[in-house]
């Protein structure tokens, strides 16, 4: 017969993949999930969007004042969008940039698996480097080429830095600063 202090034990020792970390990219799969199903994947992108944006003002604010200066270079806002990504364990890195963009590919999502099926997550990845980009360039336009979410081996993000014809063509998102 079991007793309940040992059901007690028993619980506080069972293997469970249960922390932090994993239950909050739970959570957020589940919601941006819920969001997809209610109201579509254009309109959950929306609404994800918008957090992504205030994410994205948040990191650029904490780099500028980590670092003292309000603006930063294109060297910069592409070394500042690996490091982040690599804070939060996602594996970016620069495949190439020039005045007119950056484009990074992608080995890891910091959401992990639970990103898969979730397009509307990506939009995370779109405006904070969008919002990051422009806020110190004064535009940006971001195309997310390939995605993790959407099966692809890995991600391959273009931040277009200016309006080229090669930018204009691109299926992306615009982003607008204060620098320009």
């Amino acid at each position: 017969m079991i007793h309940d202090t040992d059901i007690d034990i028993a619980i506080g020792a069972a293997e469970l993949p249960l922390e932090r970390d994993l239950f909050l990219r739970s959570l957020i799969r589940e919601l941006s999930g819920t969001l997809e199903d209610v109201v579509g994947l254009e309109e959950a992108s929306g609404f994800i969007s918008v957090v992504g944006q205030n994410i994205g003002d948040w990191i650029n604010r904490s780099y500028q004042d980590a670092l003292a200066t309000q603006r930063f270079t294109r060297q910069q806002v592409a070394d500042i969008l690996v490091d982040l990504k690599a804070r939060i364990k996602g594996d970016f890195y620069v495949i190439e940039q020039d005045d007119a963009k950056i484009v990074l590919g992608n080995r890891a999502c910091p959401f992990g698996d639970k990103v898969i099926g979730r397009t509307s997550m990506c939009m995370m990845t779109s405006n904070v480097f969008g919002g990051i980009a422009a806020d110190n360039l004064g535009y940006a336009k971001v195309e997310l080429q390939q995605t993790i979410a959407r099966d692809d081996p890995g991600c391959r993000v273009a931040v277009y830095l200016k309006r080229t014809p090669e930018a204009e063509e691109a299926e992306g998102r615009e982003y607008f600063g204060k620098a320009g």
